[in-house]
């Protein structure tokens, strides 16, 4: 019988970028603490998600995508496995997202980034390519659960495995 392995990942993006659609698409039954805002709402704490994928058990933490709110990513953050970059690659990258590219990197965190919305018209994923150097880079829709369940496991088990939960982090 294999051992059950744990992951904390983080979904880290600016506004609008798609972290709670992609949480949501992956579970379903995901929790979110969100607020309304102009254009609709916006998460103001974390979104939260759960899924299995054979072996591992993936806990999926979404983060607030404006700068104000940076003491919450801190905190979620806190023990993470890995961490997810979900950038909008319909607009081009903002300071913002360049800013947790560069927090992420300077944490030593294993992280890639997802390309959300690249069906759009004006998207350049190839260029978001060229943005991010060597950090491992998806096309990924937040709206399709097959590729977002694929690329997430594909993420996962690049990461260290830590058998039931005892990696000693958190």
């Amino acid at each position: 019988m294999s051992e059950t392995i744990k992951q904390k990942i983080v979904i880290f993006g600016a506004f609008g970028a798609g972290k709670t659609t992609l949480i949501r698409t992956i579970d379903p039954n995901s929790t979110h603490i969100e607020a309304n805002c102009a254009g609709g709402t916006t998460t103001v704490a974390l979104d939260f998600g759960r899924v299995e994928l054979d072996e591992r058990h993936l806990h999926i933490y979404g983060t607030p995508g404006q700068e104000r709110f940076e003491f919450a990513r801190e905190i979620i953050a806190k023990g993470m496995d890995g961490a997810v970059l979900l950038v909008d690659a319909g607009s081009p990258v903002d300071e913002f997202t360049r800013h947790l590219h560069e927090s992420l990197t300077s944490a030593k965190v294993p992280f890639a980034i997802f390309l959300n919305k690249y069906e759009e018209k004006g998207a350049s994923p190839a260029i978001m390519n060229d943005e991010f150097g060597t950090t491992p880079v998806w096309i990924v829709s937040a709206l399709d659960r097959d590729a977002c369940l694929d690329a997430m496991s594909r993420f996962a088990e690049t990461l260290p495995a830590h058998v039931n939960g005892s990696s000693g982090k958190r």
